[in-house]
């Protein structure tokens, strides 16, 4: 998508130096940049690495802006990756044309925005409410009754059960699940059977959540599981019922979230962590891969990285590790 520089630099807030009238149709990387490429310097010791480049134009920060006779339009920016991220947003390709294709089963009951985009074998539910320039990739099903906001990108083969609700500019990718009822059960101890405790909550998706490909979301079990606004979740993620996630966490790929489990405001969640149920993960803490939670537990400390399994402050695993290879030496 060509688009001036002078257009793209009032639209991410930038300050521009230099020929403003240049046309950029993509962002890449230094190496495989052409003359019609953005890119992207952070810091000041790559910045001749970068003006070497056949890159058309460049995102860097205040510490480049000096350097006019670089031979290369600046957009300058107090966040170069920030910018650099939503530059690539604003050139992608033109959004396929809006519709519903003729193998979609959209029942009379359906509730459509405008610019609604519904791909080849979609299947909508009774009662189902998709909002404004919201896209339903093929072989996507939604549930009855399920309300799907504005901006929404739904990619291909996703199910979303009944019972879910999805705010504004919610991004799911292929075959994530969404609203599946819960690990819950009941054993009676007479027979040693396992019967079904109810799954019959529901499950809210707040505003700019994102959702990896082949995650799972359970839905709550009699209430709810909440993702909160900004949450990112990478793929193959699984989410218990009854979960409740504040805004703005980051939880990396094949983490697993046990039922009822409390997870506060701007937590970092490494790959492959395990929490069991009940557990508090207290705002801002940072969870270190391959980490382990148990029951009921309680994580806190703002900017505090954890590790191990049960997961403690890294300083003291460390001591701990530390301690044990001192003493396997002694042993020998």
């Amino acid at each position: 998508m060509k688009t001036s520089l002078r257009a793209l630099a009032e639209k991410l807030n930038c300050r521009l130096i230099g020929d403003g009238s240049i046309s950029v149709t993509a962002v890449s990387s230094l190496q495989s940049a052409n003359s019609q490429s953005l890119v992207f310097v952070e810091d000041a010791q790559h910045l001749d690495t970068t003006f070497r480049s056949s890159a058309g134009a460049v995102i860097a920060g205040e510490f480049a802006a000096a350097n006019t006779d670089s031979g290369k339009p600046l957009l300058i920016s107090t966040q170069p990756r920030l910018a650099f991220a939503r530059a690539a947003k604003l050139l992608r390709g033109h959004p396929p044309k809006h519709g519903i294709h003729p193998s979609a089963i959209v029942p009379d009951s359906a509730k459509l925005g405008s610019n609604v985009t519904i791909g080849a074998r979609a299947i909508l539910g009774e009662h189902v409410k998709v909002g404004d320039k919201t896209t339903i990739a093929a072989g996507s099903v939604i549930g009855g009754g399920v309300v799907l906001g504005s901006h929404c990108r739904i990619d291909a083969n996703v199910t979303i059960y009944p019972g879910t609700t999805l705010g504004d500019r919610v991004i799911v990718q292929a075959g994530a699940v969404l609203g599946s009822e819960g690990f819950g059960y009941v054993r009676d101890s007479a027979t040693g059977r396992y019967e079904q405790f109810p799954q019959i909550g529901r499950l809210v998706i707040e505003d700019d959540v994102e959702i990896g490909a082949n995650s799972t979301i359970d839905r709550g079990a009699l209430d709810e599981t909440r993702i909160r606004r900004g949450t990112k979740i990478d793929n193959l993620v699984h989410i218990g019922h009854n979960v409740a996630i504040g805004e703005n966490v980051v939880i990396a790929a094949q983490t697993g979230l046990s039922g009822s489990t409390v997870v506060e405001d701007n937590v970092i969640i490494g790959g492959q962590v395990g929490i069991a149920d009940h557990v508090r993960i207290e705002a801002g803490a940072i969870l270190g891969a391959q980490s382990g939670i148990p029951t009921k537990k309680v994580i806190r400390g703002k900017g505090v990285v954890f590790w191990g399994t049960p997961a403690r402050p890294i300083r003291e695993y460390l001591k701990e590790l530390a301690f044990l290879s001192r003493a396997t030496k002694k042993e020998r």
